[in-house]
Formats: structure tokens, sequence, C-alpha cells
């Protein structure tokens, strides 16, 4: 199905042609003043230098032609050579039920599938999620959820940071606390226990003891540091407890992620690429792509154009160590063996912009990907607390991201209990909805790129541009449709008739931007657009609601028609709320 003002730009352009003048003049946008038209078309002006002529004599004669035009019903050429228009009612139903009939409202497929991968999330093993995880979690979610929906191949990876010196940490520091641990037995040919030794509160507790330690006692870091190595080394007592933290982390991430509605399709870590990276080494050797510089193998990555300093992609330090370039590099080459990517999608803090600039420069010389390989930075800001600074907890310490979600759960289900009648159990269970809701419209209604300031009374509030109030509209259609089922309705085959007041109509002209809105969502990987959309549409919902009578609609037909827009609009709001991740309980 093609866009409203595609549709509505032909219309015009055969205008102008019809007139004499250049189709391409009849591009159509929606009017900037609302109070005078609903769309307008500039052209006349843009028309005016090649045709040597004023621009108020071009609209004047393609007003003329749109006399009796089936897609406006009013036209008026204004000074100085504007064309204000207003869309026929009969035309915009005629949208509106094609776009009721068809598959994705009428989005319309991609020429080209793309096939995706998204790296977000970025969580590492044996440490708990805190608030500066939410962003990547609940953006990368929903570009996912937009570009799947969009009609894109798309896999989600969250990346883990499982390997490296916070795992020889964390293995000292089980060492230190169960020495006697059979795992830390050379000797040992036997079979490992199922169970890991340690539960995720004593993991957590582990690491930043040990990080600590390490930092003060340079013979405790040199024995985290051997640990590191036996652990990369295949010292069969520390994979197998490597693997114990592994699986006990993984299990608490899925849990966390999972009351955000977030969800990966592949749990791999830096460890997935380790036995690839001596390979990448002398591929880039060999090809001449790297060099020693200072002891450290660099593959140099500026260009004559840059206005800035672009310093060397370091591959190994001069320890022979590698890096997270060495890493992310060899989880390039790997993802295109594997899936053969036509994009590659990164959702990080905006602050790593410079660092995968390099790599993604060093990727593209020492070819580890195709050409026509797009590998995108989509770097978002900071959540930060009311001070304008990064979110903190009441004592100044770094929230974790349970505490944050508990947190506003609660909020959520105190304003639920207020003059609710509803039990114990129903409550809680739609202050969860609601409350992820809040949390992630909050973040998702920004531009990823900017910094936004976290307010749990602005975000779980039911009025205003946020989550509870777009899922409260949603409830309100639900109850209206479910109040005409108990009426002894039925909402299969309702027939849709013309607008019969603004309201209606202005709801109508929401619904059909909806596969433009989906389609720059897409191509721009832009949630915020999403929820602008459906902020607008609710808006328009409930203008329309408080001034029409549906249930209380005498004439048959016309209620029916009404009931057939609230079928509309409650699916297209559910669609969205859905490529947002979170969706909407049945009563709030």
């Amino acid at each position: 199905m093609k866009k409203i003002l595609e549709l509505l730009s032909e219309e015009m352009g055969k205008a102008f042609e019809t007139a004499g003048y250049d189709a391409a003049l009849g591009r159509v946008t929606i009017s900037n003043r609302p109070d005078l038209c609903e769309y307008q078309c500039n052209g006349a002006m843009a028309g005016a230098k090649q045709y040597k002529k004023a621009p108020i004599a071009i609209a004047s004669d393609v007003a003329e032609q749109l006399k009796g035009s089936r897609a406006f019903s009013e036209v008026q050429a204004v000074a100085p050579g504007f064309l204000n228009l207003k869309i026929s009612e009969k035309y915009l139903l005629e949208i509106i039920e094609t776009m009721a009939s068809e598959p994705k409202f009428g989005l319309e497929q991609p020429e080209k599938k793309k096939k995706i991968i998204i790296d977000y999330g970025g969580a590492n093993v044996a440490k708990p999620l805190h608030v500066g995880h939410i962003r990547s979690a609940v953006i990368g979610e929903s570009i996912k959820r937009i570009c799947r929906y969009a009609g894109h191949e798309v896999i989600g990876d969250v990346h883990l940071g499982d390997w490296g010196l916070q795992m020889g940490l964390v293995i000292t520091g089980v060492q230190d606390r169960q020495p006697d641990l059979v795992y830390f037995d050379e000797k040992y040919q036997g079979e490992y226990p199922k169970e890991a030794p340690f539960t995720i509160s004593e993991l957590e507790e582990i690491y930043p003891a040990a990080s600590a330690k390490s930092k003060e006692d340079p013979e405790y870091k040199a024995r985290a540091m051997e640990a590191t190595f036996k652990l990369q080394s295949g010292v069969r007592g520390y994979r197998a407890l490597w693997k114990h933290i592994l699986n006990v982390s993984v299990e608490d991430l899925r849990k966390n992620y999972g009351s955000l509605n977030v969800e990966f399709d592949l749990w791999k870590g830096e460890s997935d690429v380790h036995d690839l990276i001596p390979e990448m080494v002398t591929y880039m050797k060999d090809n001449g792509y790297a060099h020693i510089s200072e002891g450290a193998l660099v593959v140099d990555v500026k260009e004559e154009t840059d206005t800035k300093e672009i310093p060397p992609c370091m591959i190994l330090k001069s320890d022979g160590a590698s890096l997270y370039n060495t890493t992310d590099l060899a989880t390039i080459m790997e993802r295109m063996r594997l899936y053969h990517p036509d994009q590659i999608i990164y959702v990080v803090d905006k602050r790593q912009d410079l660092y995968f600039e390099q790599v993604f420069r060093c990727a593209r010389k020492t070819k580890l990907v195709e050409p026509e390989t797009e590998l995108k930075f989509l770097g978002f800001g900071t959540m930060n607390g009311s001070d304008g600074k990064p979110f903190k907890t009441r004592d100044g310490g770094v929230m974790r991201l349970e505490n944050l979600i508990r947190e506003t759960k609660d909020e959520m289900y105190k304003k639920i209990r207020e003059g609710r009648q509803m039990s114990e159990e129903e409550a809680r269970q739609v202050a969860e909805q609601v409350a992820v809701s809040a949390l992630k419209y909050g973040d998702l209604s920004n531009q990823a790129s900017k910094d936004y300031i976290f307010d749990i009374d602005r975000f779980t509030s039911f009025e205003g541009d946020t989550g509870p109030y777009i899922l409260y509209t949603i409830v309100r259609i639900k109850s209206i449709l479910s109040k005409f089922k108990e009426q002894g309705g039925s909402l299969e085959g309702l027939k849709l008739l013309p607008a019969g007041n603004e309201s209606e109509k202005a709801l109508e002209m929401e619904l059909v931007q909806f596969n433009t809105m989906m389609q720059a969502a897409a191509e721009e990987t832009a949630p915020h657009k999403v929820c602008a959309y459906i902020y607008d549409l609710a808006n328009a919902f409930n203008r329309f609601y408080h001034e029409t009578k549906i249930l209380g609609e005498e004439d048959v037909t016309r209620k029916e028609s009404l009931l057939a827009l609230l079928v509309l609009t409650r699916d297209v709001l559910k669609t969205c709320i859905d490529v947002l991740g979170f969706n909407a309980p049945d009563k709030m």
C-alpha cells in the first residue's frame, strides 16, 4: 500500500500536468498550519522561475484542475502561491479500508530483505546489571523488533564480556574462599561436579572484592593474571569452573533481561572467538595490513580526509595480549563466516564513537567484511538523575538494574491501587506491565543519541507523553469493545463509513500515517519515531472519544463504523507497543 503523501502527491501531480506544468511539482506535505488546512503543496513557488510566471497564477491554474477532485474536498490557492488542501472524507475512507484489510496495515515489504545482526546488551559475566545497561538493552530490543516488523531477518546478540582478566579475578576470588575445590587440583582426572560451588549472590560479591584487592596488591593481581592464562590455555579445572560462572551468570541475566521483555537470539561472548584470534592475526600480518609499532601489533586506519587524529587500531599489545579491539574484530570475522550479514548494528554508549570508528575502519581495510556490508554505530546518550549527572542511588552508588525495575513496579503498584477495585494479585500483575511501559517508553521516546533525565514521577504518570498514558488509551478502547460484546454485539464484519465529525477525521488522518512512520523508524533505526506517532494517535483517539457518542449512538450502522475504527486504532497501537517491547493489560 502506498503512503498517504505518495497518494496525494500523485493526485496533485496529475493536476499540475493537466494544467501544463511538471508533475514533479505536485509534492504534498502535511500542513504546518493545521488551523488553515490539513495538507499543503508548495510546488507553484518552486515552478515560478522555471515557467517565468507568478506562483499564485500557477497555483490558481492547478486549483482549477482540482475542482471535483476525488482526493480533495477543498483546494485553495493562497498568496504568494501556496495550495492549501483538505482531504475528502470518502477518499480518506478508501485508504483506511485498504489499511484495515492489508497485512501489517499496508506496510510495504522491502525490495531487498536484509540480514541484520544487532549487537546490544553488552553485559559482563559475574557482574550484576546496573542502570547503565538499560539503554543498550531497551533500544537494541526495540530496533530488532522494528526491523523484523519491517520485513528483515534480524539476529540479536548479547555479546557477553566472559573472557579476560575479569574471569581470572573471579577464579582467584573463588580459590581464596574455597581453596580445596577440586577445580584447583591439576592432577584430578575425574568428572567435575554438575552443581556450581557458588550462587549468583556470592559471585557478585567475589568480583568487586577481587578487583579492589588486585589494585592494592601486586601479588594478588599476578595470581589473577596467572589464573587468566590457565583458563585461556585450556586447563581443565579452570575451564570447568569458568563454565559454572558462565551458567550461573547467564541464568540471572536471562531473568533480569526477561523482566524488561528483552530476548537475545545469541548468547555469544568474547570467549567464542578466542580460538579465531591467532588465525586473524596471521592473516593481517601475511597480507601486510598489520605492522609492529613500539612493540605492539597495529593497523593504521587514518585517512587523508581526516580532520581529527585517528590513532592506529591496536591488535596485540607488546606482551602479545589481545584487547577489546582484537575480540571485536574476530567477532566481525566470525559473524561474516557464519551469517553473512548485510548490516551489523552496534548499540553502545556514544562515548565509544572513536573506538568503533577505529574498529570499523580496520575491518574494512583488512577486508574482514564485504564492501557492501554496512557497519553501523548507534551511540546512545546517558540516563541522568535530576541533577543532570549519571543516575545514582540515594547514597551515590551505582544502582542495580533489578532495583530500578523493582522501585518502578512498587511506584506503579501504589498508583494502580488508588481508587481501583482490584485484587492484590491482579494489581501486582498490572503494575508489572505498566512499569515496563513506563521505563521503556521513558527511554525510547527520546532520540537515542541524546541524554535524558530519569524522572520516576513523570514516567509513571497516567497523563502526558508516557507509557502508562498510552496503555491507558489501549485499555479504554478494549473496555468499550468488551462492553459492546457484553451487550450481544459482534466485532466481525463491521463496516466503516466516512468520518462523521472533525475529531473522527483527525483520528483517521493519524492512522494513515502508520506505514510512513514504521518504514522511517526501521530505515533510521529510530524507536522515538514510533513513540511520537503513538502519542499523537492516543491524543487523537482521546479527543475523538470525548467528542463522540460510541456505544450510545442510536444509528446502528454508524455505531458499527465507530467500533470498526476503534478496532483498527487498538490494533495499530498494540502493534506499535509490541515493537517497542511492552504490552497492555486488559484493565488498569
